[in-house]
């Protein structure tokens, strides 16, 4: 069994990973709630088609890196590759279209075949948030500052940066569409063969192709600035004003694109140059048509994505581990009386353990490994006389305790510090 290893692509969160790791969820699920956000849970795998509908068949994440399978019934399902489009099926399945806005937060493992690399995983983990039903920038901008405030809260605001694009409504989408294939057109004998294969099916996925043949000739592609409508201007233009009113920083980066026709107005990204090349740590985008793609009407929706991985990466520290206070019984007689201390102290909220073999010695060895604030010690006189030896071991200090006295004196202390 020794040579049996994690496959490749996925960890084991053990102490202070683990620690990391539940730290990003629950500081991500406290500023959520802050905001109204309830939080949801969905299937970690679903009918293949939720995935193919959302993702399109062209994407990568379809082609080449979906976990996909036929069960014993002959159904196709997909263990999901993120959580955007689960959201929006269980919107749909559990009849809530017509209870809008939804505010939801997430987090959980997604799965995606591609070769690891730092603070990148085949199961790896997300916390998300979809505000679902408002059109107006101010959900933008609401849903931006929540990732903000996150990162802020984990203490790591300082080390990203606020990337921000507009991808305009569908008539200027549309416009730039027909500008990029002019422009591509003129020079496909420059792209890679990736990209000659999207040219026409989807020539905004050439944007963000890492080819470096294909990187010199964006360069010069037509930004869709030059395409917006006046009323996807406003819509712009209320974004950034709205951003500056919450105190929330951004640079503009126009190469910021989302493939998918249902994608439009806001695309961002918080990145980081601490990471090396996997520089994004959260991300997101308006997505105004993907619910309807679920069967559902058509609904706007803005959300973002972060990997907790590259999250906890980037805390400064790991939180610190729970120090409990430890049970020292002596003697057969104490052990009764013993645990009965211990239960007392964690009905009233206090982590406590106990030894369950060895003498007093490496008992107390014990609680010194722990990292134990208290030894709660109890022998043969002390069960006479109906008290508790608590010993501090951080300053070396014993007081001596009425048993029943033992939980609420501990309480004093912590109130105390």
């Amino acid at each position: 069994m020794s040579s049996l290893q994690p496959v490749r692509g996925t960890h084991d969160l053990i102490g202070e990973s683990q620690r990391r790791f539940a730290h990003v969820i629950e500081t991500a699920r406290r500023i959520t709630g802050l905001y109204g956000f309830d939080e949801w849970a969905t299937p970690i795998f679903e009918d293949t088609r939720v995935f193919k509908r959302t993702l399109g068949d062209t994407s990568d994440v379809v082609s080449k890196e979906m976990y996909t399978f036929e069960d014993r019934g002959g159904e196709s399902l997909t263990l999901r590759p993120e959580g955007t489009a689960s959201v929006c099926r269980a919107l749909v399945t559990n009849g809530l279209t017509q209870s809008l806005p939804q505010k939801v937060f997430y987090a959980g493992p997604m799965f995606r075949y591609e070769r690891p690399q730092k603070g990148r995983y085949r199961q790896f983990h997300q916390i998300g948030a979809e505000l679902l039903g408002p059109a107006e920038p101010l959900a933008d901008a609401e849903v931006i500052a929540m990732g903000r405030d996150i990162l802020q809260a984990l203490g790591i605001a300082r080390d990203t940066v606020l990337e921000l694009n507009t991808l305009g409504d569908i008539e200027s989408r549309t416009a730039w569409r027909d500008a990029l294939i002019a422009y591509f057109m003129e020079r496909r004998d420059e792209l890679s063969t990736d990209s000659l294969s999207r040219l026409e099916r989807n020539p905004l996925r050439i944007l963000d192709s890492k080819a470096p043949q294909d990187r010199v000739v964006v360069e010069d592609a037509p930004m869709i600035s030059g395409y917006l409508t006046p009323q996807a201007r406003a819509f712009w233009d209320d974004l950034r004003r709205t951003l500056d009113i919450l105190g929330v920083p951004f640079s503009e980066n126009p190469r910021i694109v989302r493939g998918l026709d249902y994608y439009s107005h806001t695309a961002f990204e918080f990145v980081t140059n601490r990471l090396g090349t996997q520089g994004t740590v959260l991300a997101g985008g308006r997505y105004d048509g993907l619910v309807s793609e679920m069967g559902g009407p058509k609904t706007p929706a803005i959300g973002w994505a972060g990997g907790i991985e590259r999250l906890s990466m980037l805390l400064e520290e790991a939180p610190a581990a729970p120090r409990p206070v430890v049970v020292v019984p002596m003697g057969d007689d104490a052990v009764t009386a013993g645990l009965t201390v211990l239960q007392a102290l964690r009905g009233a909220g206090i982590r406590a353990e106990t030894s369950y073999r060895g003498n007093t010695k490496r008992r107390m060895e014990r609680a010194n490994r722990l990292n134990a604030t208290h030894a709660i010690v109890i022998g043969e006189d002390e069960v006479a006389r109906g008290v508790a030896q608590v010993k501090d071991l951080d300053k070396g200090e014993q007081t001596e305790v009425g048993m029943d006295q033992v939980t609420s004196f501990l309480r004093g202390l912590s109130r105390g510090a």
